[in-house]
């Protein structure tokens, strides 16, 4: 996707208590990216310390909230798991 077509973003942070789960919860959702990225939406995760960032870039506003879900449903079974 091009930026010209990236026409919506959002930064969704997670903070948890220690820099080992957001370690654990960053490592888990990191290897999804390549996995959904698709023509209208794509995401990147990071982790700063004890904050996990993912971001949501879209073409639409149906694709953003699209990726919203997903990335938030992948951190909390992440979150559940860790």
């Amino acid at each position: 996707m091009t930026d010209a077509e990236r026409t919506h973003a959002v930064s969704l942070d997670f903070d948890y208590d220690d820099e080992r789960r957001a370690r654990i919860v960053e490592r888990s959702v990191r290897v999804e990216v390549s996995e959904i990225a698709d023509s209208r939406s794509e995401a990147s995760v990071a982790r700063h310390g004890r904050t996990v960032t993912v971001a949501v870039d879209a073409a639409d506003l149906v694709a953003l909230r699209a990726g919203v879900n997903t990335w938030t449903r992948l951190v909390a079974v992440a979150e559940e798991l860790t």
